[in-house]
């Protein structure tokens, strides 16, 4: 059974803030509230924001926050598009908690909308297209750990973030932003050599070139939807579907202990003979 049952949902955006109450399966039970990110946008003044968006949604027994930055154990550490100066070291999670008085996690966004719309099956990845550029990345239903993998350089000066997020976008045309992402995701395809590919955010609607058939847009609404199963385990097809907590082992790790578990068996197959030995010559005994 479902230990929270009805989690309040905030979707952190560089251009909307939105809430809502869903259910330990992620079905939604209210209705769903934005708000105009306002810029600039300290960490005072979002907790006031989403606090006061709280009222009409009813009661509520956990929070979770989907925010657009590098964040861990509850701290906020970058924040690319509300402005990592103003936000670096805010511990959002905990003033949010004292603010509402329920329990709270924070978590990236695109890792909460990979836990509302990845299947649990193999290697999944999500990215966002929006104000910026996230991705989130699943093993059989478990959350790895974060990459921000945005602010990689992607092209001359400009990392994924800026060489197609909103701006961008805005200052070119359709046509050569569409051959930016496409470029960008098959960046990520030889990269990361995912099963699938789910793609979000506001600006996934402004495709128009075709995907391939291992990669799907997903809805927005998966970024509160995923909400629920930062508090309640979810029930995936597959059997080493994992809870979806943040990974014990950093990725280098991961990557270290793979690499040394090969070079062992590679080792074992190439062992050395040991030295020869000679053979013993029987000893003529005097007369």
């Amino acid at each position: 059974m479902a230990r929270y049952r009805r989690i309040l949902a905030f979707d952190i955006g560089g251009t909307g803030l939105k809430a809502a109450i869903v259910g330990p399966t992620g079905k939604f039970l209210s209705e769903k509230l934005r708000l105009e990110t306002p810029h600039p946008c300290p960490p005072k003044l979002m907790v006031k924001l989403l606090s006061g968006m709280v009222k009409p949604l009813g009661t509520f027994d956990a929070i979770t926050i989907g925010f657009p930055g590098y964040v861990k154990n509850g701290v906020v550490h970058t924040a690319p598009n509300l402005g990592t100066r103003d936000w670096a070291g805010f511990v959002l999670e905990e003033a949010l908690a004292m603010a509402l008085g329920k329990p709270a996690r924070l978590r990236n966004d695109a890792d909460v909308q990979g836990l509302g719309a990845i299947k649990g099956k193999g290697l999944e990845m999500v990215v966002t297209l929006g104000t910026g550029f996230g991705t989130a990345w699943f093993e059989d239903g478990g959350l790895l750990p974060h990459l921000e993998f945005a602010h990689v350089p992607m092209h001359h000066k400009h990392d994924f973030d800026a060489y197609i997020g909103e701006e961008q976008r805005k200052a070119i045309s359709v046509t050569k932003w569409n051959k930016r992402v496409k470029r960008a995701l098959e960046i990520l395809r030889v990269v990361f050599n995912y099963d699938h590919l789910y793609i979000g955010g506001g600006n996934a609607r402004r495709i128009t070139f075709k995907l391939p058939a291992n990669a799907s847009i997903i809805s927005n609404d998966d970024g509160m939807i995923g909400a629920a199963f930062v508090w309640n385990s979810r029930s995936l097809p597959s059997s080493r579907a994992r809870s979806a907590r943040t990974g014990e082992l950093p990725v280098a790790a991961l990557a270290m202990r793979r690499a040394e578990g090969a070079k062992k068996k590679t080792s074992a197959k190439r062992k050395p003979p040991g030295k020869p030995t000679r053979p013993k010559t029987a000893r003529r005994r005097s007369a």
